[in-house]
């Protein structure tokens, strides 16, 4: 007999295996355990138990002494153990091993690899030093007697910190900061890619129950791709599209089969167009990974950008400093790409977790765009990978922001320093703890990191364009319209613009670019009817 939820269950809790990612500093972990009855399974559950109650493990296929599970498919199962059941030293021989094996692993909270070895929930943040103040300063274009007097302290203060007097305290950071409200958003923190799959639904149900999004945006047409044998593409196209399986009918019975499992893609400007339909059904993207996992959505993707509006980072100098194997990662493998021309990218790691550092403004200049953001590193996150960063943002007992679990992230993987690493240094035992106490780090990576924590993460929704199209005629076409017109050609255009065939695809970009709400929000009375801003905070 075991308590499901306060509901007596006559089922017999039997072990079917654990989850070693799972296997947390508290010493919890996640086993799955299968509901017995009559010599058969009728359920499953994958539970957090404590691992010091719950002594041994016991043998796949051997009952497991819970007496009570509680909780949900959205936050989690939590099973108790029958305090009788459990030996001392058992407990101390589980909770020694345990300790030894995080230790091994490195597993942080949000089983993400962390860098220090005390394991401390604290947050991994770089600290600042005389070297960032003065790359400050020259960001801000002040000296020291104009830095002093803004911020409403003695010059004295400033020549001792960039002396090395004085440490550069936290409260100065936070004053520097107020005073400088253009330095605080110096860098914002987005999605830039996100994918999701619901074993359980079709393209239109998640349309319709998860996006929330008029299906009639949405262009159905035919694909290959990932297995799959139908797409359905908002405004026609790949911006947000799901694809699934197309109905098909049996020849035996002639009945029409539905096939059911799907993927949903969001791009880079497909998160944008997506945040706006956030904005009119007045939920963040919380709410809706929250209700993407009520459907039992789960993470395929989940890329996070860090952009860099005031040239913190130099691509040229980051660049030299790869090549100087000035910085250590936790991953061996790395790739730089372009030139100083068309702007250069470098990547570490492999799927499913990479780092990639690039030039955001050449790169959109290169497909004649314009973006207010000078460089760009992105977080590029896989399958659980990507999983465990919202698992960390929903945990309660983590209680850190987005943005910290960001940076956190990329200060525990990646770290650059002002002068070679030797190779004794890459041997040592604490490789990270090493490095950081023996060689100077980059001034404006370590700056980087250090304010990235107290900047914003952020939404900003974008409208369906024609932009491209827009730009392409401009570019393209409009010098060839404009020697028709001087030759006396221009009535032939204009009746063959008003006589011209849309494509089912123009068809579905022209609704897209005209409509005003594309949710189903304005149905539900919850459209959101503030006046837009470009910007709006995740918590």
């Amino acid at each position: 007999m075991i308590t499901i939820n306060h509901e007596p269950k006559a089922y017999t809790p039997i072990f079917l295996g654990t989850t070693q990612h799972s296997i947390r500093l508290s010493l919890e972990i996640m086993i799955m355990i299968g509901m017995k009855r009559n010599d058969e399974i009728i359920e499953t559950y994958n539970v957090t138990i404590s691992a010091i109650k719950l002594g041994q493990l016991p043998n796949i296929g051997n009952e497991v002494p819970i007496s009570e599970i509680i909780g949900s498919e959205l936050s989690g199962f939590k099973a108790k153990v029958r305090q009788s059941d459990v030996d001392i030293q058992l407990q101390n021989k589980v909770s020694t091993e345990l300790e030894q094996l995080v230790d091994l692993k490195n597993v942080g909270r949000y089983q993400l690899l962390k860098g220090k070895n005390t394991m401390t929930q604290e947050l991994n943040v770089p600290e600042l030093t005389n070297n960032n103040l003065i790359l400050m300063r020259q960001l801000l274009d002040v000296t020291q007697e104009e830095l002093a007097i803004t911020m409403g302290i003695n010059e004295k203060t400033i020549r001792r910190i960039e002396n090395k007097e004085q440490g550069l305290s936290e409260r100065f950071v936070n004053r520097l900061l107020a005073v400088y409200p253009d330095l605080a958003q110096s860098i914002e923190v987005q999605f830039d890619w996100v994918s999701l799959t619901f074993p359980d639904l079709t393209s239109k149900q998640v349309i319709k129950d998860v996006l929330s999004i008029q299906s009639d945006l949405f262009l159905e047409r035919p694909t290959s791709q990932n297995f799959y044998t139908r797409e359905m593409a908002f405004a026609g196209e790949k911006n947000i599209y799901i694809q699934d399986f197309a109905p098909i009918e049996n020849p035996e019975t002639q009945a029409i089969e539905q096939k059911y499992g799907t993927t949903l893609y969001l791009t880079g400007k497909g998160t944008r167009l997506f945040e706006k339909a956030l904005l009119e059904q007045n939920i963040t993207w919380r709410g809706f990974f929250e209700k993407a996992r009520q459907y039992r959505g789960h993470l395929t993707r989940l890329d996070i950008a860090i952009n860099d509006k005031w040239g913190l980072l130099d691509m040229n100098d980051l660049v030299k400093a790869v090549q100087e194997k000035r910085f250590w990662s936790k991953s061996t493998s790395y790739a730089v790409h372009g030139n100083v021309d068309d702007g250069w990218t470098v990547n570490f790691g492999k799927s499913p977790f990479v780092i990639r550092a690039y030039d955001k403004r050449k790169e959109q200049a290169s497909k004649g765009f314009d973006t207010d953001v000078q460089n760009r590193v992105e977080l590029e996150l896989h399958q659980d990978k990507a999983e465990y960063v919202i698992d960390a943002w929903f945990d309660q007992y983590n209680n850190k922001t987005l943005t910290e679990i960001t940076f956190d992230i990329l200060y525990t993987y990646l770290w650059f320093t002002d002068k070679p690493i030797e190779d004794k240094l890459l041997k040592a035992d604490k490789v990270r703890d090493t490095i950081e106490s023996s060689v100077e780090p980059m001034p404006a990576w370590s700056l980087l990191t250090a304010l990235g924590h107290k900047m914003k993460f952020i939404r900003q929704p974008k409208e369906q364009s024609i932009e491209r199209i827009e730009k392409w005629v401009l570019e393209s076409v409009v010098p060839s319209l404009a020697v028709l017109k001087k030759t006396g050609h221009w009535a032939e255009v204009i009746e063959a613009m008003n006589n011209a065939e849309l494509s089912s695809e123009q068809q579905k970009l022209v609704k897209a670019t005209m409509i005003n709400a594309i949710t189903q929000a304005n149905q539900k009375l919850t459209i959101n009817f503030e006046k837009p801003k470009e910007h709006y905070q995740e918590i």
